[in-house]
This record gives structure tokens, sequence and C-alpha cells, in this order.
């Protein structure tokens, strides 16, 4: 509660009981925050103070607003240190989310020039081309295009890819995973990316290019994804050169 008396400033007790309130879960991702003029009403506080508070935690992305609508909690972005090479379906687990899949295209092809050229391939070699909706708790994080050599995962199928593709490198081919390179930028959703992902037209994205090698150095793993920019963000650690 706000305490008039109190040497710190009321637009900064109301953000932390805000605060307090989504991180206990009264206030839950999606839930409608009361208006401003009921806040100030709710607090014997200022409008003025009341919308302090809230802009402080909307440019904190704690809470989003939508014209015409209100304020409104914003859904926590899971991060990713960008430091340590891990699957999607490790990275998801460490954090207690149960991750999912769901394949939407599965081939056989010749390889694409750009695709030959960065997985080191020969002229008419065969790779595997899958497309997948990445999952956590039964959300759409990501929408992920993958190409791996068939040379190297003679056996690969639909099956395996509803797991973890690396489990299955690792443990059934006891081959070892060694080294990514990782590129990320911001763009913008395209419309046919819009109904994977439910996100609206026109919405931030990341798109990330991986490419993943083994112990022996030959790239097994080209991997061009969609993240969802409200659920994701990347932290990574710099040490001073």
């Amino acid at each position: 509660m706000v305490n008039k008396n109190s040497p710190l400033p009321l637009y900064y007790q109301l953000e932390e009981h805000l605060n307090h309130l989504i991180q206990s879960e009264e206030l839950k991702p999606g839930d409608a925050l009361p208006s401003e003029r009921e806040l100030a009403e709710s607090f014997k506080i200022s409008r003025m103070t009341v919308r302090q508070a809230i802009t402080n935690l909307v440019n904190k992305n704690v809470l989003y607003r939508e014209k015409g609508r209100g304020t409104f909690v914003s859904h926590r972005k899971i991060e990713q240190s960008l430091q340590g090479l891990t699957s999607f379906s490790e990275d998801m687990k460490s954090r207690g989310l149960e991750p999912g899949n769901k394949l939407l295209h599965f081939e056989i092809s010749p390889a694409s020039e750009d695709i030959r050229e960065l997985l080191s391939l020969e002229e008419e070699e065969l790779v595997y081309t899958m497309k997948r909706i990445r999952l956590a708790n039964g959300e759409p994080m990501a929408l992920e295009t993958s190409y791996i050599p068939v040379r190297l995962l003679p056996g690969l199928n639909q099956e395996i890819l509803e797991k973890s593709l690396y489990h299955y490198i690792e443990r059934e081919l006891n081959l070892h995973i060694s080294h990514a390179t990782q590129s990320v930028e911001a763009a913008l959703v395209t419309e046919a990316d819009t109904k994977h992902l439910k996100v609206k037209s026109g919405e931030p994205v990341l798109f990330i290019q991986r490419d993943s090698f083994l112990e022996d150095g030959t790239p097994f793993e080209l991997v061009r994804s969609v993240y969802r920019a409200d659920k994701y963000k990347f932290k990574i650690n710099l040490d001073r050169m």
C-alpha cells in the first residue's frame, strides 16, 4: 500500500505495490489494470502520480498499453543466455517449462546454393528441410526452419523431431556437438507467420540464424528462426578486454 509519511516517492510505492501483485500472480499476464482514476481514488493520490508509476512499468515491459482499451500485465519473457549451446527443449526444461513442437513441413531435397555453402555440401547433396513451431507450455515461442545433411543423420524422421534432436544426435548416434555461431536481428513478422506465432501483423520479432558444428568441425545444422519479441530476450555477459 501507499504510505504518505514514507520518504519514498508515492509513484515509486505504487510501482512497487503493482509489481508485488504481479510477482505474486494476484495480477496475471493479460489482466487489465484498474483505470488511472480508479487507482488514484483507491490510493488517495493524484492521477499524475498514478500515471508516472504506470509509465515506469510500461517502460520496463512489466505492463503494456492498448489504445482505447487500457493497461494490461505483460507476459513474462523467457531469457536465454548467448553463452553456451543448448537445444530449445533443454532450454525450456531448465526453466521448468514443458517444451513442445508442431511439425509443419518435413522433406528431403537437394540443397540450395546458399545452404550448400553454409553446410559445406557437395552439389546435389540432399538435406532434410523441416519447419516447426517451438512451444513452451503449449504456447508458440518461435517458428524454426532447419536444414540438416542427410548423410550425417540418415535415419532422421518425424517421430525423432517431435522430441529433442540434440538428444538423438548425442545419445543415439554418439556424435559430439561442439559449438555454433549465431546472429540476431530485429525484424517485423511476415503476414504468413502471424497465424503460427499468434501475433498481430507488423509486430516486432527476432530473426536468428545459427550454424552448429560437430567436434571435428563438420557443420551439421543450419537453423533460421523467428522468435516472438514479446516472449523472448537474449542476455550476454561481457568481459572487458
